[in-house]
């Protein structure tokens, strides 16, 4: 049997959040469905996996009762079920960049420009435009864009500061952003064009979206996809990787050449153990 992974995020005015946790969870456990929600005060973040029915029944239920609005999401299948659990937890936010960002500018036409996947490839193909991973460095290491600059952070939250070092909204007028499924981006792009830059971009549908639309042949994409599940991650097309794999002492995505590395030991440690990205 194959299970549907959804992967969705929507922002809103969520006032009754911490009231509405146990109702959500309820219907989850009902449906039999397992991955992980984040609710908090400004909406709902999660990749949850069912049955096909299962994952209709929720998302219809999101839209119905919590969001009372279209909800878009990303799909993909897996023949066993990614997760172990099934949680819904409170939060600040739904995702922390850790520097105020413009009320008007969360998920409203002031956050940056939406490009979608058939449109990325001359976008980041344009020198006068800097491609910017938002993703950590763990992430990066298995894959990301032609031209893409690593700002080699460990969690979200730094990116501002790499911003603050290397680029400059005076020198640097086109920045186009991306991250695994939009979210981050959403966050990002609002507070660059809060610190003066002034043509933002961002991926619509994240990394996730490019690789189910984008076939192999045209891609500007090398390598895979992290992502935050079971399947560690995935290739164009939206197929679980065959070959990465996590460390189990220090969590860092590896590749088949990291598994040959000297200090890789199976299940024990690996070469990033004890590094600069924990």
């Amino acid at each position: 049997m194959s299970f549907v992974v959804a992967t969705f995020y929507h922002f809103f005015d969520f006032a009754g959040f911490a009231q509405a946790r146990q109702p959500i969870l309820n219907e989850m456990m009902r449906l039999n469905i397992k991955g992980s929600l984040l609710i908090a005060p400004e909406g709902i973040n999660g990749t949850l996996a069912g049955t096909r029915s299962a994952i209709d029944s929720i998302l219809g239920y999101l839209n119905r009762e919590i969001i009372k609005a279209p909800l878009r999401h990303k799909e993909s299948l897996c023949e066993t079920q990614p997760f172990a659990r099934t949680k819904v937890r409170l939060k600040k936010e739904i995702i922390g960049l850790g520097e105020p960002v413009s009320p008007q500018h969360v998920s409203s036409p002031k956050t940056g420009h939406y490009v979608e996947a058939k449109e990325w490839n001359a976008i980041i193909s344009d020198p006068d435009t800097i491609v910017l991973d938002t993703r950590n460095s763990y992430e990066v290491h298995l894959g990301t864009f032609d031209r893409a600059i690593d700002p080699d952070i460990r969690i979200f939250k730094q990116l501002p500061e790499y911003v603050r070092t290397h680029l400059d909204p005076k020198k640097h007028k086109k920045i186009a952003t991306f991250c695994t499924g939009g979210i981050r981006c959403e966050k990002f792009s609002a507070w660059m064009l809060d610190q003066g830059f002034e043509h933002v971009y961002q991926l619509k549908g994240g990394i996730l979206k490019y690789l189910e639309d984008m076939p192999a042949s045209e891609s500007k994409w090398h390598g895979e996809c992290y992502v935050f599940d079971d399947r560690i991650a995935v290739g164009h097309g939206l197929a679980a990787s065959q070959s990465a794999s996590q460390c189990p002492a220090c969590g860092h995505a590896l590749t088949p050449e990291d598994r040959a590395h000297p200090d890789y030991i199976e299940q024990t440690c690996c070469p990033y153990c004890e590094s600069k990205w924990r």
